[in-house]
C-alpha cells in the first residue's frame, strides 16, 4: 500500500480530492495537506485519507509530515510563491523523492526535477474536440466518465501470458494491445505480453474491478476478490465433530494466508461447540453468531459485501446442498469446501485440464494460493486427440511458472483422471466454479469434465474458483 502526500489550495485542489475520493480504490493511503480551513470533505474512507490543515511553507511543519515514507508528494497549489517555498522545503527534507506539481502559469522550467502538469496544455487537449475533421486522442473520445481505459500490464500481472480468447469479458473488451509502440489488433489467439498497453472498452464501473484485476500480482490472495476469509457453520447440520475440525482448519488457513477470518455460526443449538469456537478467537479472527431461526442463503451474500469476504469456507456436506451451492455461485468469490482430511498436511495443489478454457482464466489464482500455502502444483493432462486447448493452457501455466518462479509438474494419462486422483492420499483440487455444478444429475452420467463430475472427488478439500473479474 502507497503512501501519498497531497498539498492543496484553492478550488482547483479541492476538486483533485474530491475526484481522488471517488475513485474508491483501497490500494493507496493519502496524507492531505490544506493551507486553510475549509468545509469537510464528504464520502471519504477515514482508513484511507488524513488530513491536516498548516501553512506548507513552514519547514517546520511539512517536515513533520515528510517524516513518514512516501512514494510520491503532488502539489496542487494556485499560489505561485507558496508552490515555490513548499517546494523548496520538501527538497530540503527528502531531495530525491517524486514530486508532481500543478502549472498554471506556463511557466516553469522542465528541467528543474519537478514533473509538472501544464494547466494550459490540457485544456488545449480538451478544447481540439470541437474542431472539426481533427482526429482527438482516446481521453477525449466517449463520454468522458471512465468507459475507455488504457492500462499498462505489470509484470507479475495475472493477466500476463495469457490468452485473448481465455478471458471472459462482460460489459468491457479489449479493444487494443500496443506492445514496443505497435499496435495489435486483438484476437483470442493473441497473449498478452509484460508491459502491454491494454486500451479497455466497457461499464466505468466495470472497468475500474477491470483495472485492479490487471494490476493484481502473486502474494494477495484473497484479492481481488475480497480481503477477509469466511467460515460458515450451521449447528443444525454440522456434527460436533465437524465443526470442531472446520474451526481449526480455518484458522490454520487464515495463520497460512495471514489474512482476518470471521465465523458466522447460525442456528446456535450448541453450547460445546459454542464455547470451543469462542476459546478459539483470538487476534484476526471474529465470531457472529445468529439467534433468529428464520436464516436463508441471503445472510451469506449479505456478509460477503459487507464484510468484503474474499474466500468462503464451508463443509463438505453444506456444499452439498444446491441452494447452499447457488447461493455461493452467486457470490462470485472463491469457495473452500473442506472435507474430512487432514490440511494441516497438504503438499499439493492439483488441476486436471478441462474440455474449454476455464481454467486458464483462473491461473493466476491457482499459483497465488499454491505458493502462499506453500503448495506444488500439478496438471493433469488427459490425453485425448485434439489436444490444443490443453497445450495452449499448459504454455500458459510454463510461461507463469517462470514468472513466479514455482514450479509445475504436467501428468499426461490416458487413463480417467478422476479415477487416477481416487487412488491418491491427500491434495486441494482446484477448478473453476461454472454452472455446469449445477447440471441435473442424469446428464452427469455422461459427462467427461471435471466440473461436473466434480462430486466424483468430493471426499478431497476443494477449492472453487469464480472464472468471471
Amino acid at each position: 500500500m502507497k503512501k501519498i502526500l497531497i498539498v492543496i489550495d484553492g478550488i482547483i485542489g479541492r476538486h483533485f480530492i474530491e475526484s481522488v475520493i471517488g475513485t474508491h480504490t483501497s490500494e493507496n493511503v493519502y496524507y492531505v495537506v490544506q493551507s486553510k480551513e475549509d468545509a469537510p470533505f464528504d464520502g471519504y474512507d477515514l482508513a484511507r485519507f488524513k488530513f491536516f490543515t498548516f501553512d506548507p511553507t513552514s519547514y517546520y511543519k511539512i517536515a513533520s509530515v515528510l517524516k513518514i515514507d512516501f512514494s510520491q508528494v503532488i502539489l496542487v497549489m494556485e499560489n505561485p510563491s507558496d508552490l515555490e517555498n513548499t517546494i523548496k522545503n520538501i527538497r530540503l527534507y527528502k531531495p530525491n523523492i517524486r514530486i508532481i506539481a500543478l502549472d498554471l502559469w506556463n511557466a516553469k522550467n522542465l528541467d528543474d526535477g519537478i514533473e509538472w502538469v501544464n494547466m494550459q496544455q490540457i485544456i488545449g487537449l480538451n478544447l481540439i474536440q470541437f474542431l472539426p475533421n481533427i482526429p482527438v486522442l482516446a481521453q477525449n473520445i466517449g463520454l468522458g466518465n471512465g468507459e475507455i481505459m488504457e492500462v499498462l500490464v505489470p509484470f507479475g500481472s495475472s493477466f500476463v501470458y495469457r490468452h485473448i480468447g481465455a478471458i471472459e469479458q462482460n460489459n468491457w473488451k479489449i479493444a487494443a494491445i500496443y506492445r514496443n509502440r505497435q499496435l495489435i489488433i486483438p484476437t483470442d489467439q493473441k497473449m498478452i505480453q509484460p508491459n502491454d498497453a491494454l486500451v479497455l472498452v466497457g461499464e466505468p464501473n466495470v472497468l475500474k474491478s477491470v483495472y485492479r484485476a490487471i494490476k493484481r500480482e502473486l502474494g494477495q490472495f484473497p484479492a481481488p476478490f475480497g480481503s477477509k476469509l469466511y467460515l460458515y457453520i450451521d449447528m443444525a447440520i454440522e456434527k460436533t465433530k465437524t465443526i470442531h475440525e472446520l474451526v481449526r482448519r480455518s484458522i490454520y488457513i487464515h495463520k497460512k494466508l495471514n489474512k482476518p477470518l470471521l465465523i458466522k455460526v447460525v442456528n446456535p443449538g450448541n453450547l460445546e461447540s459454542l464455547r470451543h469456537i469462542k476459546s478459539c478467537v483470538d487476534t484476526g479472527v471474529e465470531l457472529e453468531i445468529v439467534y433468529d431461526r428464520m436464516v436463508d442463503e441471503d445472510i451469506m451474500l449479505r456478509d460477503i459485501r459487507k464484510h468484503h469476504i474474499g474466500l468462503f469456507i464451508v463443509s463438505q456436506k453444506m456444499f452439498s446442498q444446491k441452494e447452499i451451492r447457488y447461493a455461493l455461485y452467486k457470490s462470485n468469490v472463491p469457495v473452500l469446501k473442506l472435507a474430512d482430511r487432514s490440511f494441516a498436511t497438504l503438499t499439493k495443489s492439483v488441476v486436471i485440464l478441462g474440455e474449454e478454457n476455464h481454467v486458464e482464466h483462473i491461473s493466476t489464482t491457482i499459483f497465488d494460493v499454491a505458493a502462499q500455502l506453500g503448495f506444488n502444483l500439478e496438471l493433469i493432462d488427459y490425453v485425448v486427440e485434439d489436444r490444443t486447448n490443453n497445450l495452449r493452457v499448459i504454455e500458459h501455466f510454463n510461461n507463469l511458472s517462470d514468472i513466479f518462479s514455482k514450479s509445475i509438474h504436467v501428468t499426461e494419462t490416458e487413463e480417467n483422471p478422476i479415477r487416477l486422483l481416487r487412488d491418491k492420499d491427500n491434495f486441494l483440487q482446484c477448478l473453476p466454479f461454472t454452472k455446469k455444478m449445477f447440471e441435473h444429475p442424469f446428464k452427469r452420467l455422461f459427462a467427461t469434465d471435471s466440473e461436473t463430475l466434480y462430486t466424483k472427488l468430493d471426499s478431497y478439500h476443494q477449492l472453487f474458483i469464480p472464472t468471471q473479474i
